[in-house]
């Protein structure tokens, strides 16, 4: 069968110009991707990701590109484009990685993260959208659910969340809601394959206050970051970038309450919320 390169949309961001110059100076120079791997000591499959845009270039790519075509700092320019922009796929690429990862790091301030929610909670979160239909709503809470289906697997990723004490006190739905939400909550604190600590009121500002990140770390030892604010997410997967959230996210796990405690926190937290079996007087 004969091999039929993938259309090309070299204007749709940085990383698709990137992609698409790649092609345009291999065709020039009558190399195809084997060949091309060859002389960059890389592999077919990264390059041909590459060009499509379906991954991020290596760091180390943009020079090995300018040495072997004669291009100066062409690359390298494009690349530190395309490394600080947002990707246009950016959300279904972070679902795609989600659904790979090996290791799941979360941090949230506001909110508890959409793989430690039950039902009730999200579906009264999404209800706060209020250019959502019902039908809309029901879908994305169907959506938030399923993704929670493989810590339910045979082999679920190892996940460590680190949770704000706002996220256990501000209030989702009605008190039985926030009752089962903090029971689920407190059951995942500490089992083989998630840990969760609180970083309680007392400990002050940090870095990651007013948003949440996570870290997702793929089967091949690599990790993307993906911050999110009120309307924006951004998905990052350079190596400097992704570091620097690392740092970040280590300081604040440092300074959260140990296991222990934050178990000993959501139990109290829990217990102030009355059940629809025991109404008051």
């Amino acid at each position: 069968m004969r091999f039929t390169p993938q259309e090309l949309t070299p204007y749709l961001s940085a990383r698709h110009y990137f992609g698409s110059e790649q092609r345009r100076h291999r065709e020039r120079a009558k190399l195809s991707l084997v060949q091309l791997a060859d002389v960059l000591n890389s592999s077919k499959s990264t390059l041909a990701r590459v060009e499509t845009a379906e991954l991020m270039p290596p760091p180390d790519l943009p020079a090995r590109l300018d040495a072997a075509f004669g291009t100066d700092q062409h690359f390298h320019g494009l690349y530190e484009l395309a490394k600080r922009e947002a990707h246009p796929d950016q959300y279904r690429r972070y679902m795609d990685f989600e659904a790979q990862a090996v290791v799941i790091e979360q941090h949230s301030s506001q909110v508890l993260p959409g793989l430690l929610q039950t039902e009730a909670s999200a579906r009264a979160l999404l209800r706060c959208q209020d250019d959502a239909s019902k039908d809309e709503i029901e879908a994305r809470v169907a959506a938030r659910m399923s993704r929670q289906e493989r810590q339910r697997s045979d082999s679920p990723p190892y996940r460590w969340a680190i949770i704000d004490e706002e996220a256990l006190r501000r209030q989702v739905g009605d008190e039985a809601c926030m009752r089962r939400q903090l029971a689920s909550l407190l059951a995942q604190v500490d089992t083989p394959h998630s840990k969760v600590q609180v970083m309680p009121f007392r400990a002050g500002p940090h870095a990651l206050m007013g948003g949440a990140l996570t870290l997702l770390t793929l089967p091949n030892g690599s990790t993307v970051a993906y911050e999110e604010s009120i309307e924006a997410g951004y998905l990052y997967e350079d190596r400097e970038t992704v570091r620097k959230w690392r740092r970040q996210y280590e300081v604040v796990r440092a300074n959260a309450l140990p296991l222990t405690e934050s178990a000993a926190l959501i139990q109290k937290v829990m217990e102030e919320y009355r059940t629809c079996d025991n109404p008051p007087s």
